[in-house]
C-alpha cells in the first residue's frame, strides 16, 4: 500500500473512532488498537491461511475474551484489536468506486472511500464483539460480519 492510501486509510480509521457511541470509544480507550496492511505470515499460519489470503482478513480481536478473564490469569497474548488496511480496502471493492452487471443484469456497485468506511465500523464492532464473547454466528446477525 502506498504510503498516500495509508494516510487516507488512516484518517478513514479515525474518522470512525470518533463516530462510535460513547461507550465504544471508552472500550477502544482500554485496549490498543493496532492498524497495519496486512497480518503477519506468522498469524495467517495460527489461521490456518496462505499468504495469498492475507487481502481477505479485515481484522482481528487477540487476547482472552471478557468472558474468559480472572484476576488470576496472565494472557500469554495481548488484548487489541488489529485492523489490515489491504483486507478492508480489498473487501471494500478497492479505492475507485465501479459499478458492473450482475448475471441477472442489474448492476452492482463497490469500491470507494463512503465503503471503505463502512467496512471499518464493521471491522471495529466486530473485533469489540468477539470481546465481548460472541461468535461469528452472533456478529453475522448483529450485521457485523
Amino acid at each position: 500500500m502506498s504510503p498516500r492510501d495509508r494516510s487516507r486509510f488512516d484518517e478513514l480509521v479515525d474518522e470512525v473512532v470518533e463516530t462510535l457511541p460513547d461507550q465504544m470509544r471508552n472500550l477502544l480507550d482500554e485496549k490498543p488498537v493496532f492498524v497495519e496492511d496486512r497480518p503477519s505470515n506468522d498469524v495467517l499460519a495460527e489461521m490456518g491461511l496462505d499468504p495469498s489470503e492475507a487481502d481477505e482478513i479485515c481484522g482481528l480481536h487477540t487476547g482472552p475474551m471478557a468472558t474468559e478473564r480472572s484476576v488470576d490469569a496472565h494472557p500469554e497474548v495481548v488484548e487489541a484489536i488489529h485492523l489490515y488496511r489491504e483486507g478492508i480496502v480489498a473487501c471494500s471493492g478497492g479505492w475507485s468506486p465501479w459499478q458492473e452487471p450482475d448475471d441477472d443484469g442489474r448492476m452492482i456497485e463497490g469500491g470507494g472511500v463512503e465503503l471503505i468506511r463502512e467496512e471499518i465500523r464493521i471491522t471495529l464492532l466486530h473485533e469489540l464483539g468477539h470481546h465481548f464473547g460472541l461468535d461469528e454466528d452472533d456478529l453475522e446477525g448483529l450485521g457485523f460480519a
